[in-house]
């Protein structure tokens, strides 16, 4: 076999392998976007539950002081529960996202080695020949 073929032969391994390599990529960071979204949207959806719920919570009521002023706590404190809940979505939801996004940083490094060792194997195999 001449050097020209196998030069050629090393080069369509390597694309090949950078072209399978994009293919992964793009398969394994599919919907980590939507990670990203839903870890910078939950928290403000539950800012907004919450201002709703603290619209909510001065009901026009009758009655003494102390009954009156259990009523608006007890809903004040029911007003709170979306932005706690936005927060838990929103924190869980970042964290599998840099944890995912770590993970596949971590595959495109091993697939880059992969796809270099593949080609210094052929330039050995080559080279004995």
């Amino acid at each position: 076999m001449g050097f020209g073929y196998a030069a050629q032969a090393i080069e369509a391994a390597r694309r090949a392998s950078a072209r399978s390599a994009t293919l992964i990529r793009l398969q394994l960071k599919r919907g980590l976007n939507s990670l990203a979204t839903i870890a910078s949207t939950a928290a403000w959806f539950g800012l907004f539950g919450t201002v709703l719920g603290v619209v909510n919570s001065f009901p026009g009521v009758n009655g003494d002081k102390n009954s009156i002023m259990a009523v608006i706590f007890e809903l004040l404190s029911q007003a709170l529960v979306p932005a706690a809940f936005g927060l838990v979505v929103s924190l869980e939801a970042l964290w599998c996202y840099r944890y995912l996004s770590v993970q596949v940083e971590g595959f495109e490094i091993e697939m880059k080695s992969a796809s270099l060792q593949l080609a210094n194997d052929l330039s050995l195999h080559i080279e004995r020949k």
